[in-house]
């Protein structure tokens, strides 16, 4: 029977909504999923977007280049890679300098498709670069390089 009373050396449960990653997860969703609102009238979706933005205009890119972009196995976009090739938005040629690796350019509709998306992510920051000041910006930056650097190197059992 608990009498209100609390052990101070144990700590206090923590509550999924109170922690780091779980704001991270759904900041991140949010801005996906506005993204994909957006993008729909331009036929397309935030990953394709963000994979167009991200394609070398002039050199192309690899397939394992666009897959680590895209926080993906070759295998897992080569699907995506087969519909965007369907609906004209890029080609795939072997790469020149290693015949095993297969690069990825942008056909002229995804040039403009690329263009669409690209505008829309400068007008995104613009947005939230004027409701939010410099200087939380970069503390904003800063907490998150750290957190991406202490996830890198977190060990389960140390603190």
């Amino acid at each position: 029977m608990d009498h209100g009373l609390k052990n101070k050396n144990m700590p206090s449960p923590v509550r999924h909504q109170e922690t780091i990653d779980y704001f991270l997860k759904i900041v991140w969703q949010t801005v996906a999923n506005r993204y994909n609102q957006l993008v729909t009238e331009f036929g397309i979706t935030q990953s394709i977007g963000y994979l167009l933005i991200n394609i070398d205009e002039k050199e192309g890119t690899t397939v394992s280049q666009a897959a680590a972009l895209l926080g993906l196995k070759s295998t897992s976009l080569s699907r995506m890679l087969r519909q965007l090739e369907k609906s004209g938005l890029i080609y795939r040629e072997s790469n020149e300098g290693d015949k095993r690796s297969v690069k990825i350019y942008l056909t002229e509709t995804g040039k403009e498709k690329r263009r669409l998306a690209r505008a829309l992510v400068k007008q995104f920051n613009n947005y939230l670069n004027a409701h939010i000041s410099e200087s939380d910006k970069e503390y904003l930056i800063k907490m998150l390089r750290k957190i991406n650097d202490l996830t890198l190197s977190f060990k389960p059992g140390e603190l």
